[in-house]
């Protein structure tokens, strides 16, 4: 599922079932796995007309693991690594590599 307010660079892999909402922006070559779901309002509601779109941006390289779920608002640094099931409440650095339900950082990508 791809909203309207969406904006995908080049080189960009989306695997099956991911939901990609208004305000979404995923550089080049970011890689996106299978179910992942991102979000754009923090307080979702039915029929709400006064909801504030938040945007996220995954910045390039950046690999996104299946199942993931994406707060609204939001950044994902250059070649960071999010691992599969984690739930990403926070913006992530450029080069790290986070874990988890909530994502905590687990170690920097050159790092052994």
């Amino acid at each position: 599922m791809i909203e309207n307010d969406v904006v995908i660079g080049n080189n960009v892999t989306v695997k099956c079932g991911v939901q990609i909402w208004d305000g979404i922006e995923l550089e080049d070559g970011v890689m996106v796995g299978a179910n992942t779901t991102f979000t754009n309002d923090m307080y979702p509601r039915s029929k709400n007309r006064e909801w504030k779109l938040l945007k996220t941006k995954v910045c390039k390289g950046a690999s996104i693991g299946a199942g993931t779920t994406i707060l609204p608002g939001l950044v994902i640094g250059e070649n960071a690594m999010i691992g599969a099931g984690s739930v990403v409440t926070k913006s992530v650095p450029a080069g790290e590599i986070w874990v988890g339900n909530p994502a905590k950082f687990l170690r920097k990508i050159d790092e052994q």
